[in-house]
């Protein structure tokens, strides 16, 4: 398991043709936010420095977390019950 920076996280909402991706440096505050298509979703993990990236589990985002963990990330898959609070 790669080393992961414990202070930085990256949510992601996951839909049909469109990623919500906020970024967090220090729990609590989002420091970047962006909307990215499927082509770029990859491209835009592949370059940054390895993190946590959470998302809700959902038909996709099995595929999705095994492609972030092949670039380094830590991806941490949470029942919908557990994301409300995030929204």
């Amino acid at each position: 398991m790669p080393i992961v920076n414990n202070h930085a996280a990256t949510a992601v909402d996951i839909a049909k043709s469109v990623f919500e991706v906020a970024v967090s440096i220090q729990p609590g505050r989002v420091s970047e936010r962006r909307t990215l298509s499927r082509s770029k979703f990859l491209v835009f993990f592949a370059t940054r420095p390895a993190t946590t990236v959470v998302m809700e589990a959902c038909g996709s985002s099995h595929h999705w977390a095994r492609q972030l963990q092949q670039l380094g990330h830590r991806p941490v898959l949470l029942p919908p019950s557990l994301v409300n609070p995030y929204v």
